[in-house]
């Protein structure tokens, strides 16, 4: 690091120069990585030190499985597919101990396919996790080496869209199978690992799963609908602010309701009779009620652990018959394996009752994608109107239309995120910008498609265009300020800077306006690759469009 800075952190070869790689690499181990850690029906195993987007979740270390990442691993293998599938190139060179894990995982998902039809049993999810985490295990091996002496390796461009499809395939059986009762799917899960089984427990519903699952792209329009409609009927549907929670808020036990063992327990207890006869509160003590509670200094199991084996000096047979015994109810009683974090001890910063808002602007992303998906395949009218009320739903719980004392805060402003008992809180702009960016784009129709600019404007609502003569005013290419009149039922923006102007007609039409005044008309709502290329370089050439929407 002295001598190369950042890079001094990074992989070095025997040359002692960087360790470079191809963009084939590159996605290949970004994928794999996560797929050494995919437990079948349950989702990525959350064993790394800031595993998740959202870091109020990081408590699941350990014991979390995460189907968000898996809905996005799905989203993810698609686009690899599109990519390497309509790519002209037949082979691609990446490092050999690269080309050994994508062999061994390959390997694991051909030699496990009987899973794809049914259920997974807990030894066949153990043993595939062994398989997955072994390949893994070799790869970081040789990866904490230096990949010294390993040279290099081709892969066909079929073995890589196989493999991607046969991913995809498991990825699928995995989202069918967390799909809950009541329509939403499963966001993250719990892992318990015994012997030669590795079972799956759930936890509470949460946004984040379903915006993920929503984005993955499996789900039909019709799926993605019912998806949003459970969504509006459940516990994260925030009436009052008519927007969503990150998760259902809850009451939490109070000081004096916790670390009270049952009496049951302790009545069939040898050990805990044993010591309180004697007057020993180390493991645990009586209250003035009659209540019984384990020592409290015990943080989490270890604590027990360390007790109970330095009760083992005096009690060797007590302890040893009951050991399991004290860990199972103590682990009743606290359930620290389901601890996720701040998300559910805080009330704000992402905690219980919180709206953020930043994942409420990607679930209308992501109605929005369902919209363009539906129409794309055909989907029934019907639903796709559903849809664009789901998105125009969601979008008015936004903010920006709402009153300050409502909001909480002027309805302009950007804030993080707003808890039960505040108005919105944690001034400052979050990547929501991004998506609200998308989603405006979205309604007004903007389409980049092989580099060619499309304007088909399908759920952009009548109320947009002026009802009256205004002017708008906006900075060209130049970053010179200049106004255009506009009439009424027309609506403007600019793109890239170059201002475009919407009316209402009767034919599909685009009118260019170049640099010396002269116009260009074009049928259709697609402007050519050269003209599109102009207005991305920002070149000056085209100084407006004028659309005609037949709408």
């Amino acid at each position: 690091v002295d001598q190369y800075g950042a890079d001094g952190k990074m992989v070095f070869g025997n040359d002692d120069k960087l360790l470079k790689a191809t963009l084939t690499e590159k996605l290949l181990v970004t994928l794999l990585a996560k797929l050494t850690n995919f437990i079948p029906e349950g989702g990525i195993w959350l064993n790394t030190q800031r595993p998740e987007w959202n870091d109020a979740n990081n408590a699941l270390v350990g014991n979390g499985v995460s189907m968000v990442t898996l809905y996005y691993i799905r989203r993810y293998l698609t686009f690899c597919i599109e990519l390497f599938g309509e790519g002209s190139k037949d082979q691609f060179e990446i490092h050999t101990p690269v080309s050994n894990l994508l062999n061994s995982v390959s390997a694991c998902f051909n030699d496990n396919q009987e899973i794809l039809i049914g259920s997974v049993s807990n030894n066949t999810r153990k043993s595939i996790m062994d398989s997955l985490g072994r390949a893994g295990e070799v790869y970081r091996e040789k990866g904490y080496s230096g990949f010294a002496d390993s040279g290099s390796s081709t892969v066909d461009k079929i073995q890589l869209v196989e493999f991607f499809e046969l991913a995809r395939k498991y990825v699928d059986h995995s989202i069918r199978a967390n799909k809950r009762s009541d329509g939403l799917y499963h966001s993250y899960n719990l892992v318990q690992i015994k012997g030669d089984e590795a079972s799956i427990e759930y936890l509470y519903e949460m946004l984040e799963g379903q915006v993920s699952v929503l984005s993955a792209g499996l789900l039909s329009g019709r799926e993605a609908l019912e998806v949003l409609d459970a969504l509006k009927e459940s516990k994260i549907y925030r009436e009052d602010q008519y927007s969503y929670l990150l998760y259902p808020d809850r009451e939490l036990p109070r000081f004096l309701e916790k670390n009270n063992i049952p009496n049951s327990f302790i009545e069939s207890s040898n050990l805990a009779q044993t010591l309180l006869q004697k007057g020993d509160i180390t493991l645990i003590s009586k209250d003035l009620k009659g209540n019984y509670h384990f020592n409290g200094s015990f943080t989490n199991a270890n604590g027990l652990r360390d007790k109970l084996e330095e009760l083992k000096d005096d009690y060797a047979d007590l302890v040893e018959n009951e050991y399991e015994d004290y860990l199972e109810v103590f682990e009743t009683m606290f359930n620290h394996k389901a601890f996720t974090g701040r998300s559910g001890t805080f009330y704000g910063y992402e905690g219980l009752g919180s709206i953020y808002w930043h994942m409420v602007s990607k679930l209308l992303l992501v109605v929005q994608e369902n919209i363009f998906k539906s129409i794309s395949e055909g989907e029934d009218e019907a639903v796709i109107k559903r849809l664009k009320e789901h998105y125009y739903d969601v979008r008015e719980g936004i903010g920006v239309h709402k009153s300050p004392s409502l909001y909480g805060a002027f309805p302009t402003d950007p804030y993080s995120h707003t808890p039960a008992n505040k108005g919105a809180q944690q001034p400052g702009m979050t990547g929501q910008v991004k998506e609200d960016v998308m989603n405006r784009w979205a309604e007004l129709g903007i389409r980049i498609t092989a580099g060619r600019i499309s304007f088909n404007p399908i759920f952009l609502k009548n109320d947009e265009f002026l009802s009256n003569p205004d002017t708008f005013e906006y900075f060209n290419v130049e970053g010179e300020r200049e106004n255009l009149n506009l009439d009424a039922g027309e609506l403007a923006f600019t793109y890239c800077q170059v201002p475009v102007i919407f009316k209402r007609g009767t034919k599909d039409q685009i009118q260019l306006t170049l640099k010396d005044g002269a116009t260009v008309d074009m049928d259709g709502l697609n402007l050519p690759e050269d003209e599109s290329g102009e207005i991305f370089k920002r070149s000056g050439k085209i100084r407006g469009l004028n659309i005609t929407l037949n709408y």
